[in-house]
């Protein structure tokens, strides 16, 4: 994963009918990883907005100055604006998008369902756990540079640092443990997606938010040929049409 020249990683709105989708990227990540499925929905008459979260997109220095509530402010005001925008919204979000995502399910029960690609509630590195003190020595570190997506081509759709800024890993982990605490909040209908080939998140972690989530409306579909990125990866198609179906089913 790297910062492909050919790929933009300002956030893009993508204007359509009154039904609005918020699709939030990952850690480290640019709208770029929910194109596709971004395109997809629009293609059916949805509104779609994909923001660029702070510090990403720039630098790992600029990253490396965020915190965990800029992210979540970020968020906050994108769901606000598209909801003046749209009369429904719905959230889904990647990875660290996709805590986000449950950060704002928490506080609003209103919110007619969520999506969650690959969620980091429980992740795999667990380097993680050091940064709270690694990052007063080093400010970044080298992404390993094993892949896990299934298909050739997904990394060049994929606009992402090419190494993990030590800092802002520390906010992430607040994040985690803010969302962990939270997830009894959750009750909206839920659809949450996992690849067997993912080496970001831990294998429990897809399993351990949909048992700790209240929502009475939840689904958990197993990919077995993607990665962390499945929103980019070989069964990309299969997550936008369950996610296309997941939406149509749950608006109001």
């Amino acid at each position: 994963m790297t910062r492909h020249p050919h790929l933009d990683p300002s956030p893009f709105l993508l204007e359509g009918g009154p039904v609005g989708v918020l699709l939030i990227h990952g850690f480290t990540g640019s709208p770029p990883e929910m194109r596709l499925v971004g395109d997809y929905l629009h293609a059916r008459g949805m509104t779609v907005y994909a923001p660029l979260l702070p510090g990403h997109g720039t630098t790992v220095e600029e990253m490396n100055r965020c915190r965990w509530t800029d992210w979540a402010q970020h968020v906050e005001r994108a769901f606000a604006d598209l909801r003046a925008r749209c009369r429904t919204v719905f959230v889904g979000g990647l990875s660290m998008g996709s805590l986000l995502t449950l950060y704002l399910a928490a506080r609003h029960p209103d919110l007619p369902g969520a999506v969650l690609y690959s969620p980091a509630t429980l992740v795999a590195d667990r380097l993680i756990y050091l940064t709270p003190i690694a990052k007063h020595f080093i400010s970044r570190r080298p992404k390993s540079p094993e892949k896990d997506l299934a298909d050739p081509q997904a990394d060049l759709r994929i606009w992402s640092y090419e190494e993990y800024p030590v800092r802002a890993a520390h906010e992430l982990l607040k994040l985690i443990y803010h969302v962990r605490r939270r997830l009894s909040r959750v009750t909206c209908p839920l659809l949450i997606f996992y690849g067997t080939r993912d080496r970001a998140i831990h294998p429990r972690s897809a399993f351990y938010t949909y048992e700790r989530v209240r929502s009475t409306e939840k689904e958990l579909v197993v990919l077995h040929n993607s990665g962390h990125c499945l929103t980019v990866d070989a069964e990309w198609v299969t997550v936008a049409e369950k996610t296309w179906a997941f939406l149509q089913a749950h608006l109001p």
